[in-house]
């Protein structure tokens, strides 16, 4: 039964796409059919639909002697996602644009030519500026204060990247320039909070991504916790290993003990349906503890915030949103999640959610940054810290 619905499910999203596709690919052809007369229909359709689905085909198991076509397909699909959302949005208003001309007796002789200048011209401009976006990486500073003290009187600096989503896509020079800025800032503790790879961990070794991770360097460690696409790509073992033997711990339920701090790290939560003894609850992780001492937790996904508050945890760390990556669909992770993006304060507990340093799919992003977090843990004792302020606001980038 679970297979039939599965299958079911499956062949519902397989419609849609091509329902989607079909429309998107009729308004194409009738911009080509009005510039190019005699195109060829058959030729058109089936290149269209290829790079429609290209992302799917991409994804599947081919033999290893057409994986290298496999990821251009890939590639190319990744930008038609964007792609597709862009006309998914602009079409419609289009086509309502024309409709309503045509109501109030305006000459649309000349609308398919001027609309479709109009349309790839904002396309071109949503590509360059999305790319910017998500190739051109901020570094975003909390100051967080703690009343609780491990001896010091400076502050505890701590690195935070999460969803690299490391890959065919985001390669070795995105890497390069996340471990250049994060060892810039001269942290105590770097932390990966979950989507180190894009699925598949094939792209990761054959391209060596983990002599680049290696030259990470924290006074008191790299510690990683899994995201939903580690659990997607099914090489966890793999990987966890691989992570260990470049000096990162991946934490999975595990908490850790350095530079004063318990630094807790969760199992995410696709965990709960994937593995048969799912994941255990913060309160459970945090049993025994000194809670006296700071607690930092990794949690990949941003849920749970009462509960982790509850159990005694200081710093909660997430990511997983991309903040919707390409707008509007932030307007939808910010219904989804309590916090989709940024700062907010929780009865006690400060939760920072990023919205990533790499891109899922197209690497586009549209009200949304590539971002590293730089916090300040300013210690009971601590000596240097700015006394502004902390805002929960959110910008519009």
């Amino acid at each position: 039964m679970k297979i039939l619905r599965m299958l079911f499910s499956g062949a519902g999203v397989l419609l849609v796409l091509g329902l989607v596709n079909f429309y998107i690919g009729f308004h194409l052809w009738v911009l080509l059919e009005n510039g190019l007369p005699g195109i060829s229909a058959g030729a058109y359709w089936t290149v269209f639909m290829v790079i429609a689905f290209a992302y799917m085909i991409g994804m599947a198991p081919w033999p290893k002697a057409v994986k290298p076509a496999a990821r251009f397909f890939k590639v190319i699909g990744s930008y038609y996602l964007a792609c597709m959302e862009f006309a998914v949005i602009v079409l419609p208003l289009t086509d309502l644009l024309y409709w309503v001309l045509g109501l109030i007796g305006v000459n649309r002789s000349a609308f398919t030519d001027e609309a479709g200048a109009t349309l790839v011209l904002l396309l071109a401009i949503f590509l360059i500026w999305g790319s910017r976006n998500a190739w051109s990486t901020i570094v975003r500073t909390h100051s967080i204060k703690i009343d609780k003290s491990i001896g010091t009187s400076a502050p505890l600096t701590v690195a935070v990247a999460s969803d690299l989503h490391l890959g065919n896509i985001v390669g070795n020079r995105h890497l390069r320039k996340m471990v250049t800025e994060i060892n810039n800032m001269k942290p105590d503790v770097i932390l990966l909070a979950g989507d180190v790879l894009d699925d598949s961990i094939e792209p990761f070794i054959r391209n060596r991504m983990s002599e680049q991770l290696k030259l990470l360097k924290a006074r008191h460690g790299v510690y990683a916790v899994l995201g939903n696409h580690e659990y997607y790509g099914g090489s966890i073992k793999e990987y966890t290993e691989l992570m260990d033997s470049i000096g990162i711990k991946v934490l999975q339920d595990e908490v850790v003990e350095t530079a004063g701090v318990y630094i807790v790290g969760r199992k995410d939560k696709t965990a709960e349906a994937m593995e048969a003894g799912g994941r255990l609850s913060v309160s459970s992780l945090l049993e025994g503890l000194d809670l006296s001492r700071p607690v930092i937790m990794m949690d990949h996904q941003p849920t749970g915030f009462d509960l982790a508050a509850k159990a005694g945890v200081d710093i909660l760390l997430s990511g997983h949103t991309h903040r919707g990556q390409i707008a509007p669909n932030h307007w939808i992770t910010k219904r989804l999640f309590e916090l989709d993006w940024g700062y907010l304060l929780k009865e006690k507990m400060h939760v920072i959610v990023s919205s990533g340093y790499g891109t899922w799919g197209p690497p586009i992003r549209l009200a949304s940054r590539s971002e590293l977090i730089k916090l300040e843990v300013l210690l009971e004792g601590s000596k240097q810290y700015s006394e502004e302020p902390l805002s929960s606001q959110t910008v519009l980038i």
